[in-house]
């Protein structure tokens, strides 16, 4: 009796060990099969900035405000890139969410020239393109990324690459990725996963460049419907040989763009060129003491000297053409429906520009690029335009 009753206790022991056993194995089973959140690769952090009314919006510009349905939440974000160096770095931008119960396409916004960090998009300062055009375009419905660029905002100690086709590319194109990172973790819209892109002036060259980049490396990450580029220096060869030879203007703000682009390249690509060898006196002197902000009231060809002119007009000054060369984006074949949009009489990015674009991309058979000139139109009077024509583009129905 005593041994059926030990027995007993063997069995019922390990019968609790086994149930212990198997519960243990459950709970780690359960443990392995539990979906945890996936680590953000871009993603630094977002913040909240503002909310903005639709009756807000509509005050910001009178014409469009029939467009104005939603309110607007801002968030300013920060995530993971790198410099033109290579280094990783934190760089930052505005993300604008419509507030809707409909699904919302997003729209990568690339700015146009800014000089001052105040005007970048993650600090939303009334009167900036962002707090403008953003807005609006939020509040029609849409989804907005607007990076600030490598140089103004959480990068602003750091120098902007101004017109540099690699750094405008992957910048932008890492705050989408980042973008979409904070799109999966928030339930305040539903993103459609379509993706329209804009941008006029650099904004229309930053377009350019990340379009490219998504075609040619992300197109599984990214559907993008259609493009739509504003007034860009597309063709940068003949842009600078254009500027280097003929006489232009003799606009000190014109001028200290053109600038910008010589001493960001000769930087970037290390050319290490004294000011003696691009300019004469006494502008050499002015601009290594002043950089852009150095005011130059003749035709830009007026200030170079001749060697440097011949160098680059013979092929000679190999480094020069070279860097200038890796920032042509215009001759290749995009299959994403592309808008180019362009004044006729700009004084600033010249026309030829999104002629020299649409000519090439059609013989390389893209097939859908269409020239939108704009007739009499300069830089600044094109913008408009330019914002109507890309809000009816991106609605037609064959693009959505």
């Amino acid at each position: 009796m005593q041994k059926n009753t030990s027995t007993t206790h063997f069995h019922k022991s390990w019968l609790v060990l086994i149930w212990v056993l198997l519960f243990f194995t459950a709970c780690s089973n359960d443990d392995d099969n539990e979906v945890t959140p996936e680590e953000n690769k871009y993603l630094v952090s977002s913040t909240f900035i503002k909310d903005l009314t639709k009756d807000d919006i509509a005050k910001i510009y009178p014409l469009l405000a029939g467009f104005a349905k939603y309110n607007v939440k801002v968030y300013k974000v920060t995530y993971k890139t790198t410099n033109t160096d290579g280094t990783a770095i934190t760089a930052s931008g505005a993300v604008l969410m419509p507030v809707t119960d409909q699904s919302a396409s997003l729209i990568s916004v690339q700015h146009g020239t800014i000089t001052s960090d105040d005007s970048a998009p993650s600090n939303f300062q009334d009167g900036s393109e962002a707090a403008t055009f953003g807005s609006v375009f939020g509040s029609m419905g849409y989804i907005i990324s607007y990076p600030d660029y490598i140089g103004y905002g959480a990068s602003k100690d750091l120098p902007h690459p101004y017109e540099h086709r690699a750094s405008l590319a992957s910048s932008t194109l890492d705050m989408l990725r980042a973008a979409k990172e904070l799109l999966k973790q928030q339930t305040d819209v539903k993103w459609n996963e379509n993706l329209y892109v804009a941008g006029y002036s650099e904004g229309g060259y930053a377009t350019m460049c990340l379009q490219k980049k998504i075609e040619e490396e992300a197109s599984s990450e990214f559907n993008l419907k259609a493009s739509s580029c504003g007034a860009g220096a597309y063709d940068k060869t003949a842009f600078m040989k254009y500027v280097i030879n003929s006489s232009v203007n003799n606009v000190a703000s014109y001028n200290s763009l053109y600038l910008w682009v010589m001493l960001t390249y000769d930087r970037i690509y290390k050319l290490n060129k004294p000011k003696t060898y691009y300019f004469k006196d006494p502008y050499a002197a002015q601009i290594e003491q002043l950089g852009i902000a150095n005011p130059i009231n003749v035709s830009f060809n007026t200030i170079l000297n001749d060697s440097f002119k011949t160098a680059v007009n013979t092929g000679t000054d190999t480094g020069f053409l070279a860097a200038i060369g890796d920032n042509d984006v215009y001759d290749w074949k995009p299959n994403t429906p592309t808008r180019l949009f362009h004044g006729d009489a700009d004084p600033l990015v010249f026309y030829f520009n999104s002629v020299n674009a649409q000519a090439a991309m059609k013989k390389r058979g893209a097939p859908d690029v269409e020239l939108i000139t704009i007739p009499g139109g300069t830089h600044s009077s094109s913008i408009t335009t330019f914002l109507a024509g890309t809000l009816a583009f991106f609605t037609t129905p064959k693009y959505q």
